[in-house]
């Protein structure tokens, strides 16, 4: 369990930051969205598209993907006059090792450390 380790040797998440994340999953679009991006790997995907995908209106997609930035769960890069977002992994695998640190009252669980760290790319 590297990752777990890796908590411990360079301080664990905050409960602050982890809430901010959680909140912002708790909701269906920002989930969907998020979800759909974590699927579209590294490269990401220009708004567009995402909006396409979902079937949400741009005004309606762009206040949410503002809170899963703020939430720092995505990042955004522009390319041209075209904008791509994709998700944060380290923060999506921050999160699950917070939510799993303490898991099974310490013991190995069977938590496969796989999913805490995930980087995007699916072998």
């Amino acid at each position: 369990m590297t990752f777990i380790l890796y908590f411990h040797e360079n301080g664990i998440m905050e409960n602050k930051a982890a809430v901010t994340r959680l909140a912002a999953l708790a909701q269906d679009t920002r989930l969907a969205i998020f979800r759909l991006l974590v699927t579209a790997g590294p490269e990401g995907m220009a708004v567009g598209r995402i909006g396409d995908a979902l079937g949400v209106p741009p005004a309606t997609l762009s206040f949410h993907l503002k809170e899963l930035a703020h939430a720092q769960l995505i990042t955004a890069r522009q390319e041209s006059r075209f904008v791509f977002y994709s998700a944060n992994y380290a923060a999506m695998n921050e999160l699950l090792g917070f939510l799993t640190e303490n898991c099974c009252s310490g013991m190995p669980c069977g938590v496969d450390t796989a999913l805490t760290n995930c980087d995007g790319q699916c072998n």
